[in-house]
């Protein structure tokens, strides 16, 4: 099954290509800023999605969130790996309490 590591794999190849024939570098290319205002966008397509659309637009715009969300983190050298392990790190302790921890 196709995974989220197999994505960002996929995503530091293409980073590698021209941005002529790598969609993903042309986004590289316009750097964290421009990375995350594509993934802005794609974020409020998916809520758009979420709340009046299919289930096939939904599924086809969380897709692209989840691409856009690992072009940024490309942009920025942040790893899937570092995200997860602060998942993970959460994981430890209830969302109430970690959201709290995070306020002060």
């Amino acid at each position: 099954m196709f995974s989220l590591d197999d994505l960002a794999r996929t995503i530091a190849l293409r980073a590698q290509a021209s941005s002529e024939k790598s969609y993903t570098r042309s986004l590289l290319e316009k750097g964290p800023r421009g990375a995350a205002k594509k993934f802005g966008e794609e974020a409020v397509e998916l809520v758009i999605a979420a709340v009046g659309q299919s289930d096939e637009a939904l599924r086809a715009e969380a897709a692209d969130v989840l691409y856009h969300l690992l072009v940024v983190l490309k942009s920025r050298e942040v790893s899937l790996g570092d995200v997860l392990g602060e998942l993970e790190r959460r994981t430890t302790r209830s969302g109430h309490e970690e959201k709290a921890s995070r306020a002060s």
